[in-house]
């Protein structure tokens, strides 16, 4: 079985955990391992590496293949140009796997929910393997509670392991959410299985502006499909639409409501990642890397990242996408990246911004380097702070060990590199009147970004 991890989405409706640059799926939510790799390790059950494909974006690129290296996995990466909702992404995927295997059966997992593996998801997953001669596959999680949150299934005709769709239906108000499940509707999961040739068909017949722009190459084929989910393209017009129920802990962590649900709570029902205390604090979400104490203060989220605060009763989480759009209003970068940015060679953490300087720690990953580059508006002083360092400073290249440190004139051409097999810690303090990415001229670069 062929498995697509759609890992592109950039929505930041954990703000401020996640950024547009830095979005929920790539986040160690739950343990060291982020959303993303555990779907991997998912469809690591079914498929072996190559049979995976993981469908993503440019911005996302580096950080898919980052996070794969850490559960060393090795699989196919896609990058869309664009976002263009789920049916192209799976259409791009479906027609790579189907130049290797016109029967092959795929499985389709998003890369941002939490989902229970275990011997109900198996069996289900094998259930829906068998009716994808006949059938595209999608699962239904059995309902736990009236949720106004999620799009239902309504079951049909009972098949072999499942049921033939009869509707998808929106989300509901509370009430029809409650009649939903006394009639036995189930969550849609956003999850699928299909044969490809099934699915193309089906493509081909309800969504021909789709499948006909991928006779296309993968740029031209993105700016002629139209954004549109598989769901309103394909699932709700084909007769060959079938739902087999998944039970088991689910939940697409749309808010911190949905987050603080899914969390370990203490006896009183706070939820706390890091240190809090409280004399009387109840239901309370707590995330913090810094000591919370709060008085008086009950059913609330207190979400503090090292550059944004967010306070907010636990029940209207769902409402901080009016923040992001006001930040987004205002030009302000602190909804795309956060003060910890990735790059393909590692990462840096914006420690200090002040007029003229800007203090960063670089962390570059082992035989890794930087572009070789050069600023305008900016000099650099770098202080090996762990390991040691490989430094072109013009037309010199050198070692600089622990302890030391070099200074790069501006306008000089340079680089920075790792030879060693542990990370590399810098810590870089700039000086100039511009201190931003877009001063940055590229020479060479061996991650194939833009140059001059």
């Amino acid at each position: 079985m062929y498995t697509i991890i759609l890992a592109g989405g950039f929505g930041t409706r954990l703000f401020p955990l996640s950024r547009s640059n830095y979005p929920k799926q790539f986040i160690p939510l739950f343990g060291d391992l982020s959303l993303f790799q555990k779907a991997v390790l998912r469809a690591a059950i079914f498929s072996k590496p190559e049979e995976i494909f993981v469908v993503t974006n440019d911005t996302h690129k580096f950080l898919v293949n980052d996070q794969l290296s850490q559960i060393n996995i090795s699989c196919n990466v896609l990058q869309e140009p664009c976002g263009k909702n789920t049916l192209p992404a799976i259409t791009y995927a479906s027609l790579k796997i189907y130049e290797k295997d016109k029967a092959a059966s795929i499985l389709v997992l998003s890369s941002d929910q939490i989902l229970e593996v275990g011997d109900a998801y198996i069996s289900a997953v094998k259930a829906a393997e068998k009716l994808t001669n006949d059938y595209i596959v999608t699962f239904g999680i059995i309902p736990t509670m009236p949720h106004t949150g999620y799009g239902y299934i309504k079951p049909g005709d009972e098949l072999e392991g499942g049921y033939k769709v009869s509707s998808f239906v929106e989300k509901p108000d509370k009430h029809t959410a409650e009649k939903y499940l006394k009639d036995g509707y189930l969550w849609n999961a956003g999850i699928f299985c299909f044969s490809a040739d099934m699915f193309l068909e089906e493509c081909r017949k309800y969504a021909p502006e789709v499948f006909y722009a991928f006779s296309h190459d993968v740029l031209n084929a993105y700016e002629l499909t139209p954004k549109i989910s598989i769901d309103y393209g394909v699932l709700e017009k084909t007769s060959k639409v079938a739902v087999v129920p998944l039970s088991g802990a689910w939940n697409d962590l749309g808010s911190f409501e949905a987050l603080y649900a899914v969390s370990g709570k203490d006896k009183v029902g706070n939820a706390v990642s890091g240190e809090y205390i409280t004399p009387d604090g109840k239901n309370n979400l707590i995330i913090s890397e810094r000591l919370v104490s709060t008085i008086g203060i009950s059913d609330t989220a207190v979400i503090d990242t090292a550059d944004v605060l967010v306070v907010c009763p636990t029940n209207q989480t769902q409402k901080i996408g009016a923040i992001t759009e006001l930040l987004r209003q205002n030009n302000d970068g602190r909804v795309v990246t956060h003060t910890t940015v990735h790059r393909p060679w590692g990462r840096y953490t914006t420690i200090l911004k002040c007029g003229t300087y800007l203090v960063k720690r670089l962390i570059l990953n082992p035989h890794n380097r930087i572009s070789l580059q050069y600023h305008n508006h900016r000099s650099e002083h770098w202080v090996v702070v762990s390991g040691v360092a490989e430094v072109t400073n013009g037309e010199n290249t050198f070692l600089v060990k622990t302890g030391e440190s070099t200074f790069v004139p501006s306008g000089t051409i340079h680089r920075l590199a790792n030879p060693g097999d542990s990370p590399l810690e810098v810590i870089e303090v700039q000086n100039g009147d511009i201190l931003t990415e877009d001063d940055i001229i590229r020479c060479e670069d061996d991650f194939h970004r833009k140059t001059v």
